[in-house]
């Protein structure tokens, strides 16, 4: 392979147990990739990245999510030189765009092929970004055409939520249906719902909004 890089060393960071395995499967059938961690999201994981002191995070939009998404962030400033790799459960604008605001620089689907996903990883190591054609679309939309970023949201974390609970009121503060949560925390949509019932009913909430409201800390941005 071109460039500084002879073999790229990769940390890959996902829920789904099925799913790690079969990423590092993948990427250590290749000479120049070699998998030097694998895991769940847990409370030491920036720790836990640091430590094995990868060039590229493969990670899953599903444990971004769970992360309460500041994993992309805190997982840069520990390591400014990391190159951080999604893989989407679907080509969905918002979760890409909100991927790249975090500083993702490459972005695979579900359905890649597994030399698309090697060939991912590689290229984000020697310093390019990588996207699926159908959202590249999107990002000069974007650029075209910018919209104002709505204010941060800071949760009050009095209100006795677990902290599922807590992570669906974050996301739904973004503007997310239950499909696009459902998608990103690899969840059913029922799952999702009964999810949000239950915080509801637990908030006193007749609806989303009103629930996001309730949970927010006034004057505070994040």
């Amino acid at each position: 392979m071109s460039g500084d890089i002879a073999v790229v060393q990769v940390f890959i960071l996902a829920e789904n147990r099925l799913l790690r395995e079969a990423l590092a499967r993948i990427l250590n059938k290749k000479s120049d990739i070699r998998v030097v961690g694998a895991s769940a999201f847990a409370p030491d994981i920036v720790q836990q990245i640091t430590t094995a002191a990868p060039h590229v995070l493969l990670c899953d939009s599903a444990t971004v999510a769970l992360s309460e998404l500041r994993l992309v962030s805190e997982v840069r400033a520990a390591m400014p030189g990391l190159k951080v790799v999604m893989v989407g459960m679907e080509a969905e604008p918002g979760t890409f765009l909100r991927a790249v605001r975090d500083g993702i620089v490459g972005y695979v689907l579900k359905e890649a092929s597994a030399m698309e996903v090697a060939a991912c990883v590689r290229s984000v190591a020697n310093d390019d970004a990588v996207c699926p054609p159908s959202l590249c679309m999107v990002l000069f939309q974007q650029l075209a055409n910018p919209t104002p970023q709505s204010a941060g949201f800071v949760l009050k974390h009095d209100l006795g939520l677990t902290r599922r609970e807590q992570q669906l009121v974050q996301m739904i503060s973004r503007g997310l249906t239950n499909k696009e949560i459902a998608a990103q925390l690899n969840l059913s949509e029922q799952t999702v719902k009964n999810h949000v019932h239950r915080m509801l009913r637990k908030l006193g909430a007749s609806d989303r909004l009103g629930a996001v409201e309730r949970c927010r800390v006034p004057g505070a941005f994040a």
